[in-house]
C-alpha cells in the first residue's frame, strides 16, 4: 500500500512526554511516521529549553515539523483575565479562539499549495477551527479527521455542574453552550471523528451528528512501564499524577488536600501524598509546603520511581472525559488504583476487579485505608488489570488503527469526484 501525506495540526510539538496529550500523541505518531510522511503543523512550545528538545525528539522519530513563531496565550495574569472576558463577544468557545490564529492558518495555506495532503490531522477539537479558517470552501473537498482527547462540552458540561460561583457559573455555562454548538460542527462536518473511548465515540453520534466516529483507544508503552519487583512498595504512600495546570486534575487534588488526605492522615499518621505533574501553580506548591506529607514534584523526566513505590495510584476525577492513560501506567506496572467512576470511565477495565472504582469521597477514603491496612487484594486487582492492559492497551496495534482510519479517509475522498 502506498504511503500517505499526513499534516497534523496540533498546539505544540509534543514532548516532552509530561501530559498524556502528548503521550497518546508522540507514541501514535513515531510509529505511523515510519510508514508514511507525517508533518507536524502548529504554535511553538512556550519553554525555549523544551521546544529544542521536542524538535530534536521529532527528527530523531521521523516525524516532520512545522512551526509557527507564536505560542498559545498562558492562562495566568492579568491578560488571561481580559481576553476571558473578550471572549464573551467571540462566538467560538475561549480555547478555540486562542488556539486559531492568523499564523498558523497561513503556515496552513503554504503547506496546502506546496503538498498534496491526503488527510489533514486535526489532533485536537480545537484545531479544526483552524483548519476551517485556512482553507475556507476547500474544507468541504479535504480528507481530514478530528481527534477528540476528550468531548470538551462535556468536560464544561461537569465543571458547571462543580460550580457553586453564581458569576462562575454564568460564565462556565456560556463556555458550555458555545462547546455544544462548535463540537456539533466539528464532529459532524469532518470525514471521519475520532474518540479515545466506545463511551466517547457514542456520546459523538448521539449528541453531535458524528455518523463517522472510530475509536483509538489511549494506550500505554508496555515494554517501558513495567513491574519493578526488585523495589518495595511503601503502602503509606500515596500519588496522585496527572498534568498540574488542567483544571479538572487540579479540582481533583482540591479534593485530596481538603477532604480525603487530611482523613486517611487522621488514621494513618505515616501517610504521605506525592503530586506528581507538569506545570503546577504557585498556590498549589505553597499549599503542599505547608501541609504535612504532601509534597509537589513538578515536571519529573520519569513517573516510573513514583509508580514503583506509592502504595497506590488515586485518581480522585470529579471532571473530565476520555480516559486516563494514568491509569494505565500504573497498572502496566502492576501498581494498584482507587479511582472515582469519572476518572476510570472510558476504559475497559472491571470495577473491583482489575482496578478499585469507588461513588464518593468518603468511599474513597474508606478503600484507601482498607488498602494501607490489608493489602493483598488490592494487590491482586493491580496484578489482573496488568494483564488486561497487555491485551488492549499497547501502542502498537493503537497505532494500526489509526493508520486504519487515515487509509479509510484518503479513499473516501479519492473517491468523491472533484
Amino acid at each position: 500500500m502506498r504511503s500517505l501525506n499526513i499534516a497534523v495540526l496540533d498546539e505544540e510539538l509534543p514532548f516532552p512526554l509530561t501530559s498524556g496529550k502528548r503521550i497518546r500523541t508522540f507514541n501514535l505518531l513515531r510509529r505511523l511516521a515510519g510508514r508514511h510522511r507525517v508533518t507536524v503543523l502548529c504554535h511553538r512550545n512556550p519553554d525555549r529549553r523544551e521546544e529544542l528538545d521536542a524538535e530534536d525528539a521529532c527528527r530523531a522519530a521521523g516525524i516532520e515539523t512545522v512551526v509557527v513563531d507564536r505560542a498559545v496565550p498562558s492562562k495566568s495574569g492579568p491578560g488571561f483575565y481580559a481576553r476571558l472576558a473578550g471572549n464573551l463577544l467571540s462566538p467560538l468557545p475561549y480555547s478555540v479562539a486562542t488556539h486559531t490564529s492568523p499564523a498558523l492558518a497561513g503556515a496552513i495555506r503554504e503547506f496546502a499549495d506546496a503538498n498534496a495532503v491526503d488527510v489533514w490531522h486535526c489532533e485536537w477539537t480545537p484545531y479544526a477551527q483552524v483548519l476551517r479558517s485556512a482553507l475556507g470552501d476547500d474544507l468541504d473537498r479535504s480528507a481530514w479527521t478530528v481527534m477528540a482527547h476528550n468531548v470538551e462540552s462535556l468536560i464544561w458540561k461537569r465543571y458547571l455542574e462543580a460550580e457553586l460561583n453564581p458569576v462562575r457559573r454564568w460564565y462556565v455555562r456560556k463556555q458550555w453552550q458555545k462547546f455544544e454548538r462548535f463540537e456539533r460542527w466539528a464532529y459532524s462536518a469532518a470525514t471521519r471523528a475520532i474518540a479515545v473511548s466506545p463511551e466517547d465515540a457514542k456520546l459523538m453520534r448521539e449528541e453531535y451528528g458524528a455518523t463517522r466516529a472510530d475509536v483509538v483507544d489511549n494506550g500505554v508503552d508496555v515494554g517501558y512501564f513495567q513491574p519493578q519487583h526488585d523495589v518495595e512498595r511503601d503502602l503509606s504512600k500515596l500519588l496522585f499524577l496527572g498534568s498540574l495546570d488542567w483544571r479538572p486534575n487540579l479540582d481533583g487534588v482540591a479534593l485530596l488536600l481538603d477532604d480525603i488526605f487530611p482523613k486517611v492522615r487522621a488514621k494513618h499518621p505515616n501517610a504521605t501524598l506525592s503530586l506528581v505533574g507538569r506545570r503546577p501553580p504557585e498556590w498549589l506548591k505553597e499549599r503542599a509546603a505547608n501541609t504535612p506529607g504532601v509534597r509537589v514534584f513538578a515536571d519529573v523526566p520519569d513517573v516510573r520511581p513514583f509508580l514503583a513505590t506509592c502504595g497506590m495510584l488515586v485518581v480522585p476525577l470529579r471532571i473530565g472525559g476520555g480516559s486516563r492513560l494514568k491509569i494505565l501506567e500504573a497498572l502496566a506496572m502492576e501498581t494498584p488504583v482507587i479511582s472515582t467512576r469519572v476518572g476510570a470511565e472510558g476504559l475497559t477495565l472491571a470495577a473491583e476487579r482489575e482496578l478499585v472504582v469507588t461513588e464518593t469521597p468518603s468511599e474513597m477514603t474508606d478503600r484507601i485505608l482498607e488498602g494501607i491496612r490489608q493489602p493483598e487484594e488490592l494487590r491482586e486487582t493491580a496484578e489482573r488489570g496488568r494483564r488486561r492492559v497487555l491485551a488492549r492497551y499497547s501502542w502498537n496495534p493503537l497505532a494500526d488503527k489509526l493508520e486504519a482510519v487515515w487509509r479509510s479517509v484518503a479513499r473516501t475522498a479519492a473517491a468523491v469526484p472533484a
